[in-house]
């Protein structure tokens, strides 16, 4: 990073300062963390020699006992980065949310879950960004896409993949009966440039048009809204912001250049489960997790076992336990 010419590659230099700050994100944090243990090490050395001489107080043993606990919750809310091991696991992410069938209610479903991953972002110090969103007729979305930038991003987020069902007293018939809502969640590593997938330019079919939305004045008469189709996979990434075309184009082409290779790990994946005979084709109906407002309050996932009686609290972002516990078994 010292080198003169750096810079003279903002997207390789972009990059490599990224990497740099998530890892000294990390080496910060536990030499920070060592250090507070050899302090209060060093106070409770100090409280056991005066309680040979009756020199301790209980407000002393207080302190001692809270800042033990605090140290510990230090300690076991970064202890999940030990599962970070995965190849992508330190990139930042980009997370797409899809409604699935049930109307109005799924994609108002789709909608709280991409608040959900917002807000966790937000209790992460991740930066967020809507790349692309597709709003619902009546209420929610049908789909949208997010790029979430931060230290492993990726590795926190993977686990998420999948299809989510909601159990609830529905908002949107007149008679409030219970309903079942799906909605799909995607997750996708950020490539650095270095990893990204070698097209052939004549396989990629390059559209524009106008944008639609808000924006500004301009961005319903200019054609910056891009859409890139993988033409031997059919693979279609669309993306319209407040946004120069060319701008748009390369967060199209990140997209796709994700979804490619996702699509080539998910075809190694499947080789070896088919050689082992352990390949289960994954069906719509196939939930990773459950989210049941009525007639009890449960979220359950079905991978690890997981489960809380408090909805509220994990749809506000609070997802720690299921990531980690989603990880831990997978070990």
């Amino acid at each position: 990073m010292q080198a003169p010419d750096f810079w003279s590659d903002q997207n390789a230099a972009r990059q490599k300062s990224e990497e740099h700050n998530n890892l000294k994100s990390i080496v910060d944090f536990w030499d920070g963390l060592q250090k507070e243990i050899e302090e209060l090490f060093e106070i409770a050395s100090q409280a056991e020699k005066g309680a040979k001489t009756g020199a301790v107080s209980g407000s002393d043993l207080d302190f001692l006992e809270n800042a033990y606990k605090a140290l510990e919750k230090k300690y076991l809310d970064a202890r999940i980065q030990a599962f970070f091991s995965g190849k992508y696991d330190d990139h930042s992410a980009i997370l797409s949310v899809h409604a699935g069938a049930g109307g109005s209610d799924a994609q108002d479903w789709a909608e709280m879950l991409l608040r959900m991953y917002t807000r966790f972002a937000e209790r992460k110090n991740f930066k967020t960004e809507i790349l692309e969103i597709s709003r619902g007729a009546e209420a929610g979305i049908k789909s949208a896409v997010m790029e979430i930038r931060g230290p492993n991003a990726y590795g926190y987020l993977k686990s998420e993949a999948g299809v989510h069902r909601l159990v609830r007293l529905s908002e949107f018939n007149p008679a409030h009966t219970r309903e079942t809502s799906f909605a799909l969640v995607e997750v996708l590593p950020i490539l650095h440039q270095e990893e990204e997938l070698k097209l052939n330019p004549q396989d990629l079919k390059i559209e524009t048009s106008t944008a639609s939305g808000h924006g500004g004045q301009s961005v319903n008469t200019t054609y910056s809204a891009v859409r890139i189709t993988h033409i031997p996979t059919g693979i279609k990434v669309s993306i319209q912001n407040e946004r120069s075309q060319h701008q748009n184009r390369e967060k199209a082409m990140e997209i796709l250049h994700a979804k490619l290779l996702a699509l080539e790990e998910i075809r190694k994946q499947k080789e070896k489960q088919e050689i082992r005979g352990e390949f289960h084709s994954p069906e719509w109906g196939n939930q990773i997790r459950s989210y049941v407002l009525h007639p009890y309050k449960m979220v359950k996932d079905h991978r690890s076992g997981f489960e809380t009686s408090d909805p509220e609290n994990v749809l506000n972002g609070n997802l720690d336990d299921f990531i980690e516990n989603y990880l831990e078994n997978r070990i």
